[in-house]
């Protein structure tokens, strides 16, 4: 068992920060979820085709990763191991969500080299990130 130690200010910056992207990501889903017709008109005919063709399991692997990572970046801020396995979690189903979109789409095609690519790659690199943080703050004992 590791001893409890007292956090750094940068233990605190990442927590913040990680609480701050993952509202984000909550928005998007929620975003993603309740859009409206006017802003589904706003999108090319690709992008509505890709969008009203997502099947309702990538939606729901969505809610996981967003709402995993936001309950587990506030674990985190808690300063509660659980932060560690619901970063897992929520990694998994990043990758299964991205690698849909990535291997099984064209979203790459449809929104373009950032949106497409590039934006889904940071959020995995992201979503490691934040399970690695966790487990090295266990480990050390700044979760516990």
């Amino acid at each position: 068992m590791t001893t409890k130690r007292k956090p750094s200010t940068g233990f605190w910056i990442i927590a913040v920060i990680a609480l701050l992207w993952n509202i984000m990501g909550v928005m998007a889903y929620l975003g993603q979820v309740y859009i409206t017709d006017d802003v589904l008109n706003t999108m090319t005919t690709e992008q509505q085709e890709l969008f009203t063709n997502t099947p309702a399991w990538s939606t729901g692997v969505f809610a996981v990763a967003v709402f995993g990572a936001f309950l587990a970046s506030l674990l985190l801020l808690l300063r509660k191991k659980w932060a560690s396995p619901l970063f897992l979690i929520s990694l998994l189903a990043v990758l299964i969500n991205m690698g849909y979109s990535l291997f099984a789409t064209n979203h790459a095609e449809v929104y373009g080299v950032v949106q497409g690519i590039v934006m889904p790659l940071i959020i995995v690199v992201i979503a490691i990130f934040l399970y690695m943080y966790s487990k090295k703050a266990a480990a050390n004992g700044l979760i516990y």
